[in-house]
């Protein structure tokens, strides 16, 4: 399972990195191709922390934005 976010649910996206081929036009070649890609995930920056959830301390993934906004209570 990938972590998330407890306070917003905030998870990896899937894309890809390309990688090309050949000059560019702009260069004097007859432009770039793709020669293969391979699929990555991009991950959110997450930290590991101990909130107060319903009351009680737990140790949870909490992204950055919601530790700037100011979204958790500090157990």
């Amino acid at each position: 399972m990938m972590k998330t976010c407890a306070l917003c649910s905030k998870g990896g996206l899937k894309g890809k990195t390309v990688t090309r081929k050949g000059q560019y036009k702009a260069k004097g070649g007859t432009g770039s191709k793709i020669s293969r890609w391979t699929m990555r995930t991009f991950l959110p920056n997450l930290h590991k922390m101990r909130i107060l959830i319903n009351g009680h301390p737990k140790k949870v993934y909490v992204c950055t934005k919601c530790i700037k906004k100011g979204e958790l209570k500090k157990a």
